[in-house]
């Protein structure tokens, strides 16, 4: 490798860390500390990158070139092919299950390069916990585009056309439902990020808690602006103790900017987020048990027939309830338009989904 100065990510999300990733980041940051090493290596912890059946991982850019089932006594000779006359530790590649080739590249891994990432394009690449990076790839963006360039009813209407789902699972039109809401009698009303996932195996809203909390914050900003409410919860699982870490430090770190709290960037809109934790009850995924929960009551979902929570929710006030991918879309509809959002997925389905399995990988697109 020739001498330049090279980024080297360290997936920090469950499935690695569970594997011991974070004993891999401190070998690497005393490995790095070392003069000769020290200008031409930029360390970065990341989310979840998806084939946690081969972590811990490590990444190094701008080459990418991707390690797979490190461990700490493997760092040393890592650190010594960034080197300028260093050359990749290739018994650390990926090798294709079929022909047995070692793979160097995460971009031609089959794992990933059948992905069209969308929510998760930056998860696995930016440092969760810090605010900074996510300015980098542009983040808050679209916030500043929604609050200054558009009327509440015209990013109802953006993402009406987007044609987005909720994708908690039971797919109702998402801009419907925050029209609704907007148009519910009432001076308080909420937004609830449904962020208890609850069922065996899916671990699609944690990965995008871990790797990119600020997106879902940011679409939930975006929703309050526009349905008319000041405050938001993230309804999260006490069992998901990483992706409340981040989101409590995304938070923070989001109020201290100006995007949350009092006159978010001198618009005049007031909005915070607080986060709920569940006790781990499946049935709270459902949105009056949800609501009841938060309320301080036995989760249990409310009898048929019974109003839509965006007419009756939080302590009786109208409540925009959506998922935490469907809030993690927002940002990008507002930035590159509805239309670029409809040209992807399938006629009834616009977008693209997330899948997780039980086993120790996933598929993130």
């Amino acid at each position: 490798m020739s001498n330049k100065r090279y980024a080297v990510l360290v997936c920090q999300g469950t499935g690695c860390m569970s594997a011991g990733a974070e004993e891999v980041l401190s070998s690497l940051e005393r490995e790095v500390a070392r003069p000769n090493l020290k200008k031409s290596i930029q360390i970065k912890r990341t989310g979840c990158r998806g084939f946690c059946q081969r972590g811990p991982l490590i990444v190094v850019e701008p080459e990418g070139i991707f390690y797979s089932k490190v461990r700490p006594h493997d760092i040393p000779e890592i650190a010594m092919s960034l080197l300028p006359e260093g050359k990749p530790v290739k018994c650390l590649f990926y090798r294709d299950p079929i022909t047995n080739k070692p793979i160097p590249c995460y971009r031609y891994m089959p794992f990933y390069s059948k992905q069209q990432r969308t929510v998760l394009r930056n998860c696995g690449n930016i440092d969760p916990e810090n605010i900074d990076d996510y300015f980098a790839v542009g983040g808050y963006q679209a916030l500043r585009k929604a609050l200054f360039e558009m009327t509440p009813e015209q990013i109802i209407d953006e993402v009406k056309r987007s044609r987005l789902r909720g994708l908690g699972g039971a797919g109702f039109p998402t801009g419907q439902k925050w029209e609704a809401c907007r148009r519910s009698p009432g001076e308080e009303k909420y937004v609830i990020c449904n962020a208890d996932e609850g069922n065996p195996g899916a671990f699609q809203d944690r990965s995008v808690m871990e790797g990119n909390p600020n997106s879902v914050l940011e679409g939930m900003i975006i929703a309050g602006y526009a349905i008319g409410a000041e405050n938001g919860f993230i309804y999260t699982r006490a069992e998901y103790p990483l992706a409340v870490k981040r989101l409590k430090i995304a938070i923070a770190q989001a109020r201290e900017r100006g995007f949350l709290g009092k006159n978010i960037l001198g618009s005049g809109l007031d909005f915070d987020i607080r986060i709920f934790q569940g006790g781990g009850a499946l049935v709270c995924g459902e949105s009056t048990a949800l609501v009841l929960s938060i309320e301080g009551k036995r989760g249990m979902p409310k009898p048929l027939p019974r109003p839509r929570t965006t007419e009756v929710g939080l302590w009786g006030k109208p409540t925009l309830l959506n998922n935490v991918k469907t809030f993690a879309n927002i940002p990008l509809i507002i930035t590159y338009g509805s239309e670029w959002f409809a040209s992807r997925g399938t006629e009834k389905s616009k977008g693209t989904a997330i899948f997780s399995w039980p086993a120790k990988w996933q598929i993130m697109v």
